[in-house]
């Protein structure tokens, strides 16, 4: 049994084109396809050093590196279709909704940020690590704290999948959300100790981006003066 989200309801109307949201997708669709690119032309060593110049080496971090420009490179790199193809199903129905909350400067901004806690959560759990770590789904994980934080009485849309049986349902957001922050949670604990559990997920880095989404989504909220007298949906 699985959900797959489609869109999201809010209370109030929107006022802006997400075209944040959407450049941040094209850029992680071309950074995929110049992987593949790499792959075509220089074979799976060629996207390796690609990968080890541009993604999160905790190890790298952790020998006094003045600066690391992969804290923010690694949140546009992807391990194949499936895990950018997740990430983008996750950014589009949330990432609207609180880039129109937050500002277009605020939210992509926002965005960085939660993507750089992720990933510096997860070099305090795993310092001494040279396994690269890569992906948007920390900075992602913020956005989904940021509407929940923005939105909390919104609902979520989307595909249950039972079996074969697929049922659209509406879910509440603190449910989806919820269920999905405590999922994350749990598995980087158990993770803890032994990475191999993990299956190669950064668990602990969902976690850190997800609270760095609920820290700092009201925060930038509330500089946002255009959203006074925001009209209702009735």
């Amino acid at each position: 049994m699985f959900f797959i989200p489609y869109g999201a309801r809010e209370a109030t109307r929107r006022q802006r084109f997400p075209y944040v949201t959407y450049l941040l997708l094209g850029a992680n669709v071309a950074v995929f396809l110049l992987q593949l690119y790499l792959i075509f032309a220089w074979g799976e060593i060629g996207l390796q050093r690609f990968i080890d110049m541009f993604a999160v080496v905790p190890a790298d971090i952790t020998d006094g590196t003045p600066l690391e420009l992969s804290l923010i490179t690694a949140m546009f790199l992807h391990s194949g279709l499936l895990h950018i193809a997740g990430n983008m199903l996750y950014l589009l129905p949330f990432g609207d909704n609180v880039e129109d909350r937050l500002g277009h400067g605020r939210y992509i901004l926002f965005y960085l940020l939660c993507g750089i806690a992720a990933s510096l959560t997860h070099v305090a759990f795993e310092p001494h690590s040279f396994i690269p770590a890569l992906g948007a789904s920390g900075a992602i994980a913020g956005v989904l704290a940021g509407y929940l934080a923005l939105h909390p009485r919104g609902v979520v849309k989307g595909f249950l999948f039972i079996f074969i049986i697929l049922l659209r349902v509406d879910l509440p957001a603190v449910v989806f959300v919820g269920f999905w922050f405590v999922l994350q949670l749990f598995s980087g604990v158990a993770a803890l100790g032994n990475p191999a559990t993990a299956g190669g997920v950064a668990f602990m880095a969902h976690v850190g981006g997800f609270v760095g989404g609920l820290v700092l989504a009201p925060l930038f909220a509330a500089t946002n003066r255009k959203w006074r007298n925001v009209p209702v949906v009735s």
